[in-house]
């Protein structure tokens, strides 16, 4: 008994519409353009954090996670609606909101933020936060770099010339 190659029968055989020709998923220049044009976290590094279209910051590492600094890019319009996986289609969401909004196309921003985590961050632990995601903490015109721990036991001195963060600084988590 033979089959037909392109039989419909099979799922990998089943005849192409016309929206299986569309990209699902937006492609690396239009995620780029997309967090760029999404508004930037005052006092944050602009390729770290962004505000994501209900005004919840996301952190740029935590792409397609469900924690509350996550976020996923969104279609405006929906692909299921017709939406193209275009820069101009896009935003920045955060995961939770992104689930809640589907595929709704008229939507505003107090309805997104009705979605949104709860959960709002300190400067302080968003510091932490980047410290532990990426080794560092750079604010505009600051930066630092992250101390071994035989720098901390006093064990080494670092030649880096760059000086090292003072987060978290027992100071503080002694005021806490």
């Amino acid at each position: 008994m033979s089959s037909e190659a392109g039989s419909s029968s099979s799922p990998r055989g089943a005849r192409k519409n016309k929206e299986d020709e569309r990209p699902r998923f937006f492609d690396t220049k239009a995620k780029s353009m997309c967090w760029s044009k999404a508004e930037p976290v005052p006092g944050r590094h602009p390729e770290r954090w962004r505000k994501d279209a209900a005004g919840n910051i996301v952190c740029k590492r935590f792409c397609n996670c469900h924690g509350c600094l996550c976020f996923e890019y969104d279609h405006i319009i929906p692909f299921s609606k017709g939406g193209e996986s275009v820069a101009e289609n896009c935003q920045i969401l955060q995961t939770r909101v992104n689930r809640l909004k589907s595929d709704k196309q008229e939507i505003d921003t107090s309805q997104l933020k009705g979605y949104s985590c709860d959960v709002k961050f300190t400067d302080r632990e968003l510091d932490i936060i980047e410290m532990a995601v990426y080794g560092d903490v750079i604010r505009p015109g600051n930066q630092c770099r992250c101390r071994t721990v035989a720098e901390m036991l006093g064990q080494y001195k670092s030649k880096d010339r760059m000086t090292a963060c003072k987060l978290p600084s027992n100071e503080e988590a002694s005021q806490l």
